[in-house]
């Protein structure tokens, strides 16, 4: 009586289910990436050295259309707002903060009487101001 014993070892390996798992990885980071867009305004933002590490939960956003026109978003809202309810909002929505700070996005070619009326607010109501630019 000869019996064989089977002992070889079975080297294949099914790949579907890491393919299936790189799939939805890649679907989850598409999603999460295109919810991550503070500013929805295109905006050339002034240059500078030094930057600040606080975080500030409101942002308000003046755009130069060119024609010594300026419209004011906040939380980077496609709807303008007039420069008088820009002050309402900001309230509203800082009512609530600790230590409440918002940022100021604004073009190069915006004049700084603008940027000094949105300061301006902040200062009327006790809030910090970060301004903000991009790095050099």
């Amino acid at each position: 009586m000869a019996l064989k014993r089977n002992t070889k070892v079975d080297s294949s390996f099914s790949v579907s289910s890491m393919t299936d798992i790189v799939f939805l990885l890649l679907i989850f980071f598409l999603v999460t990436s295109t919810l991550i867009n503070p500013n929805a305004l295109k905006l050339l933002l002034p240059k500078s050295t030094g930057q600040v590490n606080a975080k500030a939960t409101v942002s308000v956003s003046i755009k130069d259309w060119g024609d010594d026109t300026y419209t004011y978003h906040v939380n980077g809202a496609q709807d303008p707002l007039s420069y008088e309810a820009v002050e309402d909002q900001l309230i509203g929505l800082l009512s609530a903060e600790e230590d409440p700070t918002f940022s100021i996005y604004s073009d190069e070619s915006v004049p700084v009487g603008e940027v000094v009326q949105i300061m301006n607010i902040a200062k009327r109501n006790h809030y910090k101001v970060i301004l903000a630019t991009q790095p050099e």
